[in-house]
């Protein structure tokens, strides 16, 4: 019996970075392999290895291995000279093919550090990219390394070029605020949402001066009603409640800015047995008038962090991955990146740290979280 595995189609062009004489299996298998072995919770090239010794009768319904499984060996070298960007396009291909970004999309970039990817033999600083998330759909849709003598902001540009964000709203926290990238999103079709901060001097103040004073009372009076919202956990109660401001004049250069339309207000008050604590936090917006839309970018946002940085940290463990050799460290964060959209794609009741070790028991199950990539979620 033979499956389709979309990912196996998208893989079969890449360029593979070995000679001819050294291509004793197929770079397809290796990546398919790989993925497969991170789902089932394998941190490391033995870990593969073993996990596809152990299934190498399944892997031949829809692989070709001419020569079996790999070694570990060959999995570290090809992962270490493989080029990350072309597999990063071939990533890209493959989540257009299953999700389609609409005007619901909501679409986090945000920064994170694998902690112990240094090497100080070689002063190797710890790898850190940006990633960009697709809040409905919990995908990656996207990564770019950060230059280690640059910051995110041109990371931030290169990974929008790779992105479809045509109707689509993507929110960046502060590093992010910038003219130059607010023109890029607005360029390819989408809406921003930016948060406003320190590195905004002037604007963030102007926006501070005009409402920061003013309790949320006044604010209503003066904006309308906001929509809220309510959470409790371990004893404590969250309020937020999120307003648009739709005049710029109180902004000193708001016409500085591309497609920027209002001001988005967050205001957060936790309550708890023994204080009460209120913050407010300001975005900048290139829409204006729907303030659902914008508390549904702001819950959208957050989720970058609880469901795909807290997770890669909390269940692939890769604050502690030791993999630093070439380019590996950048094309397996892209594995585990594939590996937890295919785990968030199907049973929502299961935690992902259950779904992984479903997985590496059941055959069955891990072939269903493979085929769930063959149509949108």
């Amino acid at each position: 019996m033979t499956h389709d595995i979309s990912l196996v189609s998208y893989f079969d062009n890449l360029d593979d970075p070995r000679i001819e004489r050294a291509k004793r299996h197929k770079l397809v298998d290796i990546l398919v392999i790989a993925v497969c072995a991170v789902i089932a919770n394998a941190n490391g090239w033995e870990d593969i290895a073993t996990f596809g010794e152990a299934k190498v009768h399944w892997f031949r319904n829809f692989l070709e291995l001419p020569n079996g499984i790999p070694s570990h060996d060959t999995f570290r070298r090809v992962f270490a000279r493989l080029n990350p960007k072309t597999f990063q396009k071939a990533v890209i291909s493959w989540i257009a093919g299953i999700a389609e970004v609409s005007g619901s999309q909501i679409i986090p970039i945000d920064g994170k550090t694998a902690r112990r990817s240094f090497d100080k033999s070689v002063s190797l600083g710890p790898l850190h990219f940006v990633s960009a998330w697709s809040a409905t759909n919990r995908l990656t849709l996207g990564q770019i390394k950060v230059d280690s003598h640059s910051n995110e902001i041109p990371a931030i540009s290169s990974l929008l070029e790779l992105l479809d964000v045509r109707g689509a709203i993507v929110t960046i926290d502060a590093m992010g605020c910038q003219r130059e990238i607010a023109a890029k999103i607005v360029g390819q079709g989408g809406d921003y949402m930016l948060a406003l901060k320190g590195n905004q001097k002037t604007i963030s103040d102007d926006a501070k001066l005009a409402y920061q004073g003013a309790d949320h009372l006044q604010l209503t009076k003066r904006l309308g009603d906001p929509i809220i919202t309510v959470d409790g956990d371990h004893g404590r109660i969250e309020t937020r409640r999120y307003w648009i401001a739709n005049d710029l004049s109180i902004l000193s250069n708001a016409s500085a800015w591309p497609g920027l339309k209002s001001i988005g207000i967050v205001e957060r008050q936790r309550e708890s047995k023994s204080n009460v604590t209120i913050e407010r936090q300001y975005f900048l917006l290139s829409f204006d008038s729907d303030t659902k839309r914008f508390a549904h970018a702001c819950r959208g946002h957050w989720s970058i962090e609880s469901a795909l940085h807290w997770c890669l940290d909390m269940t692939f463990n890769e604050d502690q991955s030791r993999i630093r050799k070439g380019d590996a460290p950048e094309n397996f964060a892209m594995i585990r990146r594939i590996a937890l959209s295919l785990l968030k794609n199907v049973d929502p009741t299961l935690s992902v740290a259950k779904k992984r070790y479903k997985a590496s028991l059941e055959e069955s199950y891990l072939l269903r979280l493979l085929a769930s990539a063959s149509s949108p979620p």
